[in-house]
């Protein structure tokens, strides 16, 4: 599969999604995935929720533009978005409670899954010099300053080496030139 393929997935309304196949590498991968679906799911529960609390207010309340339907067919919504949400809201405890299960059975270090301190900076992603108070070391930089030295290095090791090689070069032509 190339990489911007992507795998079917079951979605936790049961459907079939494409997502990037980067999701599907492992079974971290997936329970992270699993999790960004649930926030999606919590905004879903959120709006049903507010909803059925309109679809239970008397039809008199209901506003000209609110196209909330009448008399039978208000109660009907009302059963199926309520249903609706009961499932949802079940996807979302089951989906918790598998993740929570991986993280347990993975022995995930609680140091890896703890808040950082009150006030806590994480070092910059960036390439930039640091500021007048950050003192400039490899424990500071990010990974792509790291990869823009690294860079840089190189790019002064090739520039050294075709530099030695012109010298050479013309020191040869000159040495046959006397000759």
């Amino acid at each position: 599969m190339s990489a911007n393929a992507s795998a079917p997935v079951p979605s936790s309304q049961n459907i079939e999604v494409d997502i990037d196949p980067i999701w599907t590498s492992s079974r971290t991968a997936r329970q992270i995935y699993a999790l960004g679906e649930v926030e999606k799911d919590i905004s879903r529960l959120l709006s049903l929720a507010a909803s059925s609390i309109s679809l239970l207010t008397l039809p008199q309340t209901d506003g000209p533009d609110d196209g909330l339907p009448q008399g039978g067919e208000r109660s009907e919504q009302f059963v199926l978005e309520a249903s609706e949400y009961f499932e949802r809201l079940d996807a979302i405890h089951i989906t918790i409670r598998s993740s929570l299960a991986h993280i347990r059975q993975s022995r995930i270090a609680p140091s890896a899954i703890n808040a950082p301190p009150p006030g806590f900076v994480p070092p910059s992603l960036g390439v930039g010099l640091p500021s007048a108070d950050e003192e400039y070391s490899k424990g500071t930089r990010g990974l792509q300053e790291e990869r823009v030295e690294r860079d840089a290095w190189k790019g002064i090791m090739d520039a050294l080496k075709r530099l030695k090689e012109a010298r050479e070069q013309e020191n040869a032509d000159a040495s046959m030139a006397e000759e």
